[in-house]
């Protein structure tokens, strides 16, 4: 069995839908089970959902990694009590959305951001990557948000990009077609959670 699982994409590939489907299904099924999400509701992630639009790439970079020491102080005491974690959003949002923010400052923001989270991160027993077209995304979020200009749209696709290489290079990654039912991929991620302790 799985304790600690994250569920990462782009905006507009469900993931949010679907990691909370599957803490329901979970908890229904009489598991000790917890929710989390990045940015957390604490006072750093208010502050990053407030001014995120406004912040320096770096600031912005700098107040996810301090939000992610703090969540992880939690995460553990969760996993020391053997209850599965479902976290939506993680450390490979901070890697995949901030490394295309930082790659006109930073020659490698990538190395950059792993160097500076090696010492306190806890790696995920699994991560579930949505993947989705860019423009299917982008029609799935139109109603949330305005940014479809064609700046939104390369961003995204570099973050896709992103994400991808970061999957093809770690074993705990399984990506997902996230255009296949709600209902598949949440049963999809909870086989894959549960293990031998599903059947």
């Amino acid at each position: 069995m799985k304790r600690f699982v994250t569920f990462e994409g782009i905006d507009g590939s469900g993931k949010s839908t679907i990691s909370k489907g599957v803490y329901d299904a979970l908890k229904n099924r009489g598991y000790d089970v917890v929710f989390t999400f990045e940015p957390t509701d604490s006072n750093i992630g208010k502050c990053l959902e407030k001014g995120i639009d406004d912040f320096d790439p770096l600031t912005t970079t700098f107040l996810f990694i301090a939000d992610r020491i703090e969540h992880v102080k939690i995460i553990k005491k969760w996993l020391k009590q053997e209850k599965i974690v479902i976290c939506d959003r993680y450390m490979d949002s901070t890697y995949a959305y901030q490394s295309a923010q930082l790659e006109s400052i930073l020659p490698s923001p990538l190395d950059f951001l792993k160097n500076i989270s090696e010492d306190f991160i806890l790696v995920p027993d699994r991560t579930f990557l949505f993947d989705i077209d860019v423009k299917d995304a982008l029609t799935r979020i139109k109603d949330r948000n305005n940014l479809e200009s064609f700046e939104r749209e390369d961003f995204l696709r570099k973050v896709r990009e992103n994400y991808l290489n970061l999957a093809e290079s770690d074993k705990r990654f399984i990506i997902l077609d996230a255009k296949e039912s709600i209902e598949q991929l949440i049963e999809i991620c909870i086989r894959d959670i549960l293990g031998d302790a599903g059947n």
